[in-house]
């Protein structure tokens, strides 16, 4: 690990006082920073906070919102919930995954840009169908509006560049 990445860890284990019980908030900071869960930076916070790799690991891997694989800087949640299922869901993930030639088994572009996934609910029903980027709600999606807005977050990229 870096000395970079290890003070920044470093900031975010002091922030939570070192304190075992906030392993979950110290996950959420982590993963904030670099979005997923770096198995090294994992087993550091494990010794650090002298708890098990295995109580950390557990942590991590229950909870559905954490991630141990890397994901792009937009990631885009499509739900599949009874809602957005009835009204057509699949082929706004369909053309998703066709734009950005990602799939179920692959869900990141090589650029680290984009992740891909399928959620049971948003608890947005009313909206259906619906999808997230980076947990902001784009409602009633289609296909088309699916073109707009991977257009969109490719110019909001090109722009931070």
């Amino acid at each position: 690990m870096q000395k970079e990445e290890q003070s920044k860890l470093e900031a975010i284990l002091a922030e939570h006082n070192y304190d075992p019980s906030s392993v979950i908030a110290i996950m959420q900071a982590i993963q904030g920073e670099y979005r997923y869960l770096p198995e090294e930076m994992l087993s550091y916070v494990a010794k650090r906070l002298k708890v098990s790799e295995a109580k950390i690991y557990g942590v991590a891997t229950f909870y559905e919102n954490f991630s141990l694989e890397a994901k792009g800087k937009y990631v885009i949640k499509v739900c599949d919930g009874t809602a957005c299922h009835v009204r057509k869901s699949v082929p706004i993930l369909e053309e998703f995954r066709t734009l950005l030639n990602v799939s179920e088994g692959n869900p990141t572009t090589p650029d680290m840009l984009f992740t891909v996934e399928t959620v049971s609910c948003l608890g947005a029903c009313g909206l259906a169908p619906v999808c997230t980027v980076n947990d902001h709600v784009h409602p009633s999606m289609t296909p088309e509006k699916v073109r707009e807005l991977i257009a969109e977050l490719k110019e909001e990229a090109a722009h931070e560049n």
